[in-house]
C-alpha cells in the first residue's frame, strides 16, 4: 500500500504552499479579518492557475480530481482561510453546472470559473433550517418557458458578490426526492436581494432573499426533479475537501504550538520540556496525522472511481473537524493569554476552525450518515 502522492500532485503541493508563503502570507492576516470578499485574493489565486482545478479539461480546467482539491485546501489552509474559502465557492457553485448543466450553461459559466472573471457560491441552506433539505421553503412555479422563484437562502457564502449561484429551490412540492430543481442564477438578475450577515468568525455571508425572480428554463441544470440528486453528488464531492481544510489549520496550529512551546520559558525551562506540554504535543500530532489520513483515503477512493464514498467522506469530515477543534483548542491553551490576543494567528483559527462543524453537513449529520450506512452494509 502506497501512501506517496503521485509526482503530479507532489509538484502540485509545493506550487501551492509556495504561492500560499510568498503571495498570500503577506496579507492573510488583513483579508481574514474581512467581512467582503477580498478581489485582491481572487484574482491572485486565478492568476497561479487554482481556480482551474475545479473546472474540466474540456471548459478550460486543469479537471477536477479530489485529491487536487484537497491538497490545494489543505495549502492555502494553512496560511489565508479567505483564499480557502474562495477556491471552495467556486467548486461548490460550478460543480453542479460541471456535472449536470446543459452544454449552453457549461459554455457561458465554466470557461469564466476557471480564469476567475467571474466568482461562484452555493445556495442550499434556509432561514427555517439546513439539514432537513426536503423540508425546503423556497419554491418555484413554471409559465410559460419561465420559473418564478419565491424564497429565501441563507448562510450563503459571497452572497452579497458571487457573480452566479447554483441555486435549490421546490418545484414538485408532492415529489418527495424528486421535489427539488437546480438552477443557476445571475446575482445582478432582477428580484434577487442580498443582505450580508456577521457571524462570530470573520467571513463574507449572507442573505439571499427571491421576490417574484423569474428565471427561464434554459438556467435550469439537469432535469426536474433531479435537484437533491445534484446537490448530494456535489456535496458528497466536496465533502472530503472541507476535511483537507481542517487539517491545514490543525497543522498550522500545531506548528505554532511547537515553535511557542520552545520559545516561551516558565519555570527555568521551556516549555517543550514540560510533561504536560508534551502529552498535548503528541495528543495534536496524532489528531492531525490521522486527520490527513481519514482525508486522502476518502479522496483517493473518489479519484479511482468508487461507486460510492458517501460513509468515507462522512469519516473524513467528522473526524477532521472534530479533531482539528481539539488540535486548535490545545494549541491556544499552551499559548495562555497571548492565545486569546485578537487578530493573533492562533486566534484567527480558534475562530475559523468551529464553523466546518456545521456547514455542509453538520456532525450529528455525518453520524447519522455513517450509521446508515454501516446497518446497510451489515444487513444480512
Amino acid at each position: 500500500m502506497d501512501f506517496a502522492l503521485e509526482p503530479r500532485d507532489l509538484e502540485l503541493k509545493e506550487r501551492v504552499a509556495r504561492f500560499a508563503r510568498t503571495v498570500l502570507q503577506p496579507i492573510a492576516p488583513e483579508a481574514d479579518e474581512s467581512h467582503e470578499v477580498r478581489r485582491d485574493v481572487a484574482q491572485a489565486l486565478a492568476k497561479e492557475g487554482i481556480f482551474r482545478y475545479v473546472v474540466p479539461l474540456e471548459y478550460g480546467g486543469a479537471g477536477i480530481r479530489v485529491i487536487a482539491l484537497c491538497i490545494i485546501r489543505e495549502e492555502l489552509s494553512k496560511v489565508c482561510d479567505h483564499a480557502d474559502l474562495l477556491f471552495a465557492m467556486q467548486g461548490l457553485g460550478s460543480f453542479p453546472i460541471a456535472s449536470a448543466g446543459s452544454p449552453d450553461l457549461r459554455r457561458q459559466y465554466l470557461p469564466r470559473a476557471a480564469t476567475g472573471e467571474v466568482l461562484a457560491t452555493f445556495a442550499l441552506t434556509e432561514p427555517e433550517g439546513g439539514s432537513d433539505v426536503l423540508d425546503m421553503r423556497t419554491v418555484a412555479a413554471l409559465e410559460n418557458g419561465t420559473w418564478t422563484v419565491t424564497g429565501s437562502k441563507r448562510y450563503v457564502s459571497e452572497a452579497a458578490e458571487a457573480d452566479f449561484f447554483s441555486l435549490f429551490v421546490k418545484t414538485d412540492p408532492d415529489k418527495g426526492s424528486r421535489s427539488l430543481t437546480a438552477f443557476v442564477l445571475d446575482r445582478t438578475m432582477p428580484g434577487i436581494r442580498a443582505t450580508p450577515i456577521r457571524l462570530g468568525a470573520v467571513h463574507p455571508i449572507g442573505q439571499l432573499d427571491f421576490r417574484g425572480c423569474r428565471v427561464p428554463d434554459g438556467r435550469r441544470i439537469g432535469e426536474r426533479g433531479q435537484g437533491l440528486r445534484v446537490a448530494l453528488g456535489t456535496l458528497d464531492t466536496f465533502r472530503t475537501t472541507v476535511a483537507a481544510h481542517v487539517a491545514g489549520m490543525a497543522q498550522t496550529a500545531l506548528d505554532l504550538a511547537l515553535a511557542y512551546a520552545r520559545q516561551r520559558h516558565t519555570f527555568g525551562k521551556p516549555l517543550a520540556e514540560h510533561q504536560a506540554i508534551q502529552f498535548k504535543l503528541a495528543d495534536m500530532a496524532c489528531d492531525v496525522d490521522v486527520a490527513r489520513l481519514v482525508t486522502y483515503r476518502a479522496a483517493w477512493l473518489k479519484d479511482s472511481g468508487a461507486s460510492s464514498v458517501v460513509k468515507e467522506s462522512s469519516i473524513a469530515k467528522l473526524i477532521a473537524t472534530e479533531a482539528a477543534q481539539r488540535v486548535v483548542d490545545e494549541a491556544l491553551q499552551i499559548h495562555g493569554a497571548r492565545g486569546l490576543e485578537q487578530g493573533s494567528a492562533i486566534e484567527r483559527l480558534y475562530r475559523s476552525v468551529r464553523a466546518p462543524r456545521i456547514y455542509e453537513g453538520t456532525s450529528e449529520i455525518q453520524r447519522l450518515t455513517i450509521a446508515r450506512q454501516i446497518l446497510r452494509e451489515s444487513a444480512p
